[in-house]
């Protein structure tokens, strides 16, 4: 009986003693957990900076690439060798009567840009410009597209009052021949076709006269009159 005592008052002191060392044992070996979730954060974030910031290295390269490009694009379709190149001159003349007003105008020459204007507020004379000249430049060659985009602003008084708010858009597009050694003359002419029986709003038209004419002054057989076309009313 003494011996049996003895072996439980043993274990208990054993478990008094060594039961709390043993608990504390995982605490201290999780630990160091928390740094070490902490620097793969850091490394996550320092790699996506990393990754970020050569993308943006590529797309700034992409950029100049197309930049140089462009500008290239733009020296071969509107430049070219001015030695045996060829020269455009595109000039708009306002046929329309009274009861249009030029309210804007757009002007693009193998699909780039070359001219703009628009007077919404009637603050400028575009409505009022019989002629003014668009484009006068040197071009390749070759075939060439014009597009043309115009819009009228009603004017009506009287009994056409009903045309005051209305507008009237023209889109059209022609393709000419440059030649070497020449220039090409291209007269975008705003014009009401029709008569009197023709409604108003079927009026409003663009045609081309183009000439040709070699440097030295003397002028080519003109090009043939390409069709009308008719405006669209808004």
């Amino acid at each position: 009986m003494r011996v049996a005592a003895s072996f439980k008052l043993l274990a208990l002191l054993g478990a008094t003693l060594w039961g709390p060392a043993l608990a504390q044992e995982p605490a201290a070996s999780a630990a160091p957990s928390a740094p070490a979730t902490a620097a793969t954060a850091d490394e996550a974030f320092d790699t996506r900076v990393k990754t970020l910031e050569e993308n943006v290295v590529d797309l700034k390269e992409k950029i100049y690439r197309s930049k140089a490009r462009l500008l290239l694009l733009q020296e071969t379709v509107l430049g070219g060798d001015v030695s045996t190149g060829a020269r455009a001159v595109i000039i708009h003349k306002n046929e329309m009567g009274g009861s249009f007003e030029l309210e804007s105008v757009t002007y693009a020459l193998d699909g780039a840009p070359i001219y703009t204007q628009v007077d919404e507020e009637g603050q400028t004379d575009l409505g009022k410009r019989e002629l003014f000249e668009v484009f006068n430049g040197r071009i390749v060659p070759g075939q060439h597209q014009l597009a043309v985009r115009l819009v009228y602003r009603g004017n009506g008084y009287g009994v056409f009052s009903y045309l005051e708010g209305y507008k009237f858009k023209v889109q059209s597009s022609y393709t000419f021949n440059a030649e070497p050694g020449k220039t090409s003359t291209v007269h975008v002419v705003g014009f009401e076709q029709g008569g009197i029986t023709t409604d108003l709003k079927d009026r409003p038209a663009v045609r081309y006269d183009v000439s040709m004419a070699r440097e030295t002054g003397r002028k080519a057989p003109p090009a043939a009159p390409p069709p009308v076309t008719r405006s669209t009313p808004e």
